[in-house]
């Protein structure tokens, strides 16, 4: 979360020509609500078998960047999915530098909308140790504070490695 993955997946998109798509913004525009409406009137477990149904179906599309949830590499198998089908990437943020990007839409993040800062800021420490063994399993790993838009043609032209 915050780590900046629709942000550079659009970058990344444009650079490269590739399609582009967020994948909670599909699942929002499927089920005609917000992922936190979804949430709070369907429950996690229904977001989740969505977010994974819905990725598998993106992924059909060749040649496509996605940028997934935060969450969705940790359920239902989706790393080790996403690595059999594509090229994963994780972008690797301090706690401190998420704070600072979800503090401002909190609202709009339904695992966060009950934080007071400081339980945010701890809430972010347990939820990046709770998820570095999945991220970790990605192929690429990149630190957000040294992204650019030519990190999109290291992937394209490394991809085989």
């Amino acid at each position: 979360m915050g780590a900046g993955k629709t942000y550079w997946g659009r970058q990344w998109a444009a650079t490269s020509g590739l399609p582009f798509a967020d994948l909670d913004e599909v699942i929002e525009t499927a089920e005609n609500k917000s992922v936190a409406a979804i949430f709070e009137q369907n429950g996690e477990a229904y977001f989740r078998a969505k977010e994974t149904e819905t990725l598998q179906q993106l992924v059909q599309q060749e040649n496509i960047i996605i940028a997934c949830g935060g969450g969705t590499p940790c359920f239902n198998n989706n790393m080790a999915w996403m690595n059999a089908h594509g090229i994963t990437v994780y972008l690797s943020a301090t706690p401190e530098e998420i704070f600072e990007r979800v503090i401002a839409e909190q609202q709009k993040r339904p695992l966060l909308h009950h934080h007071t800062p400081e339980s945010l800021q701890k809430f972010i420490e347990q939820k990046l140790e709770e998820r570095l063994p999945v991220y970790s399993k990605a192929r690429f790993t990149f630190a957000t504070n040294e992204l650019s838009t030519q990190t999109i043609l290291y992937l394209l032209t490394h991809q085989h490695e």
